[in-house]
């Protein structure tokens, strides 16, 4: 007997995504981590990122926040962006995850988002500065989280009554308006506290 239940459709918008994602943020960690290694190497000599004092990445680096777990934030960069880029391959090759592992890849994604809320946090309101490809890490971060989460959602992936992924599923289509809204917030309070027009 054949079964009339139809495999759901592979997502293959989110595995580009993902693999674009995780390019685009393992190259700003690279850059941060070329650039740390300047700042050991030679103290003196000037940053490839460093534009002005309000936009500039050595003070984040050589900051005790650029190094939260004892070793530069890049390294934890370097490592878990190429997760994002092997699960949007996977997917693209036709691989089904099971519900667990999804789970696992959004409780990553969370946790990368907090990460990045607080470094946010730290840059703008503890050290006044705008790193350059800290930003670039950011503004990688938040559509992943949007897309994993609200793709888990919808999909069932993750537990949460029905009207959640009835949301959730409206929303998916609206991830570029949210990410852009979401860089707007971040935008308002970068200006909000460090006057950024006013620098230019």
């Amino acid at each position: 007997m054949v079964s009339d239940t139809q495999p759901a459709p592979r997502p293959i918008a989110l595995g580009v995504f993902l693999i674009v994602a995780g390019v685009v943020g393992w190259y700003a960690a690279f850059s941060l981590t070329i650039e740390k290694f300047i700042t050991l190497t030679n103290p003196t000599e000037a940053l490839g990122c460093d534009f002005s004092p309000l936009v500039q990445c050595r003070a984040n680096l050589e900051s005790w926040q650029g190094s939260l777990f004892g070793f530069p934030n890049p390294v934890i960069g370097l490592a878990a962006w190429i997760a994002p880029v092997v699960v949007g391959v996977a997917l693209l090759a036709g691989a089904r995850f099971a519900r667990w592992f999804w789970v696992a890849f959004n409780i990553g994604v969370v946790a990368a988002l907090a990460f990045v809320i607080w470094l946010i946090n730290q840059s703008v309101f503890v050290l006044g500065t705008l790193c350059p490809w800290c930003m670039v890490t950011w503004a990688a971060t938040i559509p992943l989280f949007w897309a994993v989460t609200l793709y888990n959602l919808r999909e069932g992936n993750l537990p949460a009554p029905e009207r959640v992924r009835l949301v959730a599923s409206a929303l998916y289509g609206w991830i570029p308006a949210l990410t852009i809204g979401s860089y707007l917030v971040v935008a308002v309070i970068a200006q909000l506290r460090l006057d950024v027009l006013g620098s230019l």
